[in-house]
């Protein structure tokens, strides 16, 4: 399976939140976290936002997706 890294703005317009809005959810352990691509760039395994995505789905429907 290979790895696919998504940018800040993927992210954003994927998930559909701000930059202040997925920082603030990382600090309360409630998004996955970046991972570091170098000294100034950070991204995001895209099978983690997909997980992510999953999950806020499952519980918006009332479902368990484990």
């Amino acid at each position: 399976m290979s790895k696919k890294v998504l940018r800040l703005p993927a992210v954003k317009g994927k998930v559909g939140l701000s930059r202040s809005s997925i920082y603030l959810r990382i600090a309360q352990g409630k998004f996955p976290a970046s991972i570091s691509l170098g000294d100034r760039a950070v991204g995001w395994l895209e099978s983690d936002i997909e997980q992510w995505l999953d999950e806020r789905i499952a519980a918006a429907k009332g479902t368990n997706n484990e």
